[in-house]
């Protein structure tokens, strides 16, 4: 897609990054969970590559393993950091006893593990996306044993 005025705003702020989610403040962690797990361009970069995501730590290993043939396109990459970063966080949220979302008033969201640590996934998954490091199993590998 080449639109002028966001190639000027990207040339002059650099790409969109981050995912806010903002809401009517109640409570509806379920909900909550439902649309951060959504990660549809991702599930559909990683199924034309033969990839099942199944919210299981062996799909974040799969992840790790395809080429990443989005980092030539600077308007999917952005999309696909926060995709990969919601997917690491619904993985670790469905698979890692005690673990949560944490939405901050600002609308960031991250996961909050049982021992209190906290992980900016939408970080990690930009920063996966763009180099590869850290891998998506290695941080799941970390947050499993916290």
């Amino acid at each position: 897609m080449n639109i002028s005025f966001l190639d000027n705003w990207r040339k002059r702020y650099g790409p969109a990054r981050g995912v806010a989610l903002y809401g009517s403040g109640e409570d509806d962690a379920d909900g909550v969970a439902q649309l951060l797990s959504e990660c549809e361009l991702l599930r559909a970069q990683a199924g034309t590559r033969g990839v099942e995501l199944d919210d299981t730590a062996a799909s974040l290993e799969a992840l790790d393993q395809m080429l990443p043939r989005w980092r030539d396109d600077p308007e999917v990459l952005p999309w696909l950091g926060n995709d990969a970063g919601l997917y690491l966080g619904t993985v670790i949220v469905r698979t890692v006893e005690g673990a949560r979302w944490q939405v901050w008033p600002n609308g960031q969201p991250s996961v909050r593990l049982a021992s209190g640590r906290e992980i900016d996934v939408v970080d990690a998954g930009h920063a996966w996306a763009a180099s590869g490091t850290p891998e998506l199993s290695q941080i799941y590998a970390e947050a499993s044993e916290s």
